[in-house]
Protein backbone atom coordinates (compact mmCIF):
# COMPACT_ATOMS: atom_id res chain seq x y z
CA UNK A 1 0.00 0.00 0.00
CA UNK A 2 0.99 3.47 -0.60
CA UNK A 3 -0.43 6.59 0.86
CA UNK A 4 -0.70 9.87 -0.56
CA UNK A 5 -1.68 13.21 0.06
CA UNK A 6 -2.28 16.29 -1.48
CA UNK A 7 -1.34 19.83 -0.04
CA UNK A 8 -0.96 23.39 -1.62
CA UNK A 9 -4.48 23.98 -3.52
CA UNK A 10 -6.15 27.16 -3.41
CA UNK A 11 -7.74 30.06 -5.37
CA UNK A 12 -5.64 32.62 -7.27
CA UNK A 13 -5.81 34.86 -10.29
CA UNK A 14 -4.90 34.15 -13.38
CA UNK A 15 -1.66 34.49 -14.60
CA UNK A 16 -0.76 33.71 -11.09
CA UNK A 17 1.18 30.38 -9.66
CA UNK A 18 0.89 27.33 -7.17
CA UNK A 19 2.82 24.77 -6.05
CA UNK A 20 1.26 21.50 -5.33
CA UNK A 21 2.74 18.90 -2.58
CA UNK A 22 2.25 15.48 -2.78
CA UNK A 23 3.36 13.36 0.36
CA UNK A 24 3.71 9.64 0.22
CA UNK A 25 4.01 6.64 2.89
CA UNK A 26 3.63 3.11 3.12
CA UNK A 27 5.73 0.92 0.15
CA UNK A 28 9.12 1.98 -0.98
CA UNK A 29 8.37 5.15 -2.99
CA UNK A 30 11.25 5.35 -5.02
CA UNK A 31 10.25 1.86 -7.10
CA UNK A 32 7.16 4.34 -8.50
CA UNK A 33 6.18 6.56 -11.49
CA UNK A 34 4.28 9.18 -9.95
CA UNK A 35 1.67 11.24 -11.92
CA UNK A 36 -0.54 14.30 -11.39
CA UNK A 37 -4.08 14.27 -12.85
CA UNK A 38 -7.21 16.82 -12.80
CA UNK A 39 -10.80 16.48 -12.88
CA UNK A 40 -12.69 19.26 -13.73
CA UNK A 41 -16.52 19.18 -12.71
CA UNK A 42 -19.07 17.07 -15.22
CA UNK A 43 -15.11 15.68 -17.09
CA UNK A 44 -12.85 13.15 -17.03
CA UNK A 45 -9.97 12.63 -14.53
CA UNK A 46 -7.19 13.84 -16.75
CA UNK A 47 -3.46 12.97 -17.50
CA UNK A 48 -1.16 16.38 -16.43
CA UNK A 49 2.00 15.17 -15.77
CA UNK A 50 4.54 12.24 -14.92
CA UNK A 51 7.90 11.92 -13.05
CA UNK A 52 9.56 8.56 -13.55
CA UNK A 53 11.42 6.78 -10.33
CA UNK A 54 14.67 7.90 -10.10
CA UNK A 55 13.51 12.08 -11.49
CA UNK A 56 15.25 11.68 -14.70
CA UNK A 57 12.44 11.46 -17.03
CA UNK A 58 8.75 13.86 -17.16
CA UNK A 59 6.28 14.31 -19.67
CA UNK A 60 3.44 16.34 -20.09
CA UNK A 61 0.00 16.87 -21.06
CA UNK A 62 0.04 19.07 -24.35
CA UNK A 63 -1.93 21.85 -22.49
CA UNK A 64 0.66 22.25 -19.32
CA UNK A 65 3.94 22.14 -21.32
CA UNK A 66 6.00 25.11 -20.46
CA UNK A 67 3.78 26.47 -17.87
CA UNK A 68 3.76 23.17 -15.44
CA UNK A 69 6.68 21.32 -13.77
CA UNK A 70 6.93 18.45 -12.06
CA UNK A 71 9.67 17.27 -9.48
CA UNK A 72 10.41 14.41 -6.40
CA UNK A 73 12.53 14.10 -4.10
CA UNK A 74 12.94 10.99 -3.14
CA UNK A 75 14.73 11.82 0.28
CA UNK A 76 11.47 13.04 1.74
CA UNK A 77 8.91 10.89 0.20
CA UNK A 78 7.19 13.79 -1.78
CA UNK A 79 6.39 15.00 -5.23
CA UNK A 80 5.36 18.50 -6.33
CA UNK A 81 3.90 20.31 -8.77
CA UNK A 82 4.91 23.74 -9.50
CA UNK A 83 2.06 25.57 -11.47
CA UNK A 84 3.18 29.08 -13.82
CA UNK A 85 1.03 31.59 -16.05
CA UNK A 86 -2.40 29.58 -14.79
CA UNK A 87 -5.39 29.80 -16.86
CA UNK A 88 -9.18 29.59 -15.60
CA UNK A 89 -9.15 26.49 -18.02
CA UNK A 90 -6.71 24.89 -15.37
CA UNK A 91 -9.51 25.01 -12.63
CA UNK A 92 -9.97 21.27 -11.49
CA UNK A 93 -9.20 19.65 -8.11
CA UNK A 94 -5.93 17.88 -9.10
CA UNK A 95 -4.79 14.26 -7.49
CA UNK A 96 -1.53 12.37 -7.48
CA UNK A 97 -1.11 8.99 -8.12
CA UNK A 98 1.67 6.49 -8.08
CA UNK A 99 1.92 3.26 -10.77
CA UNK A 100 4.51 0.91 -11.48
CA UNK A 101 4.77 1.97 -15.34
CA UNK A 102 5.22 4.69 -16.97
CA UNK A 103 1.86 5.61 -18.52
CA UNK A 104 -0.58 8.48 -18.72
CA UNK A 105 -3.73 6.84 -18.51
CA UNK A 106 -5.89 6.91 -15.09
CA UNK A 107 -5.94 2.65 -15.08
CA UNK A 108 -2.38 2.33 -14.92
CA UNK A 109 -1.79 3.98 -11.89
CA UNK A 110 -2.40 2.33 -8.37
CA UNK A 111 -2.86 4.27 -5.64
CA UNK A 112 -4.30 7.85 -5.40
CA UNK A 113 -4.32 10.87 -3.18
CA UNK A 114 -7.81 12.02 -2.08
CA UNK A 115 -7.34 15.59 -4.28
CA UNK A 116 -6.78 19.17 -3.78
CA UNK A 117 -8.88 21.96 -5.22
CA UNK A 118 -7.19 24.81 -7.75
CA UNK A 119 -9.28 27.15 -8.57
CA UNK A 120 -7.92 30.06 -11.10
CA UNK A 121 -9.77 33.16 -11.17
CA UNK A 122 -9.88 35.26 -14.39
Amino acid sequence: QVQLVESGGGLVQAGGSLRLSCAASGRTFSNYYMGWFHQAPGKEREFVALISRGGGSTSYADSVKGRFTISRDNSKNMVYLQMNSLKPEDTAVYYCAAARNQRTVVAAYDYWGQGTQVTVSS
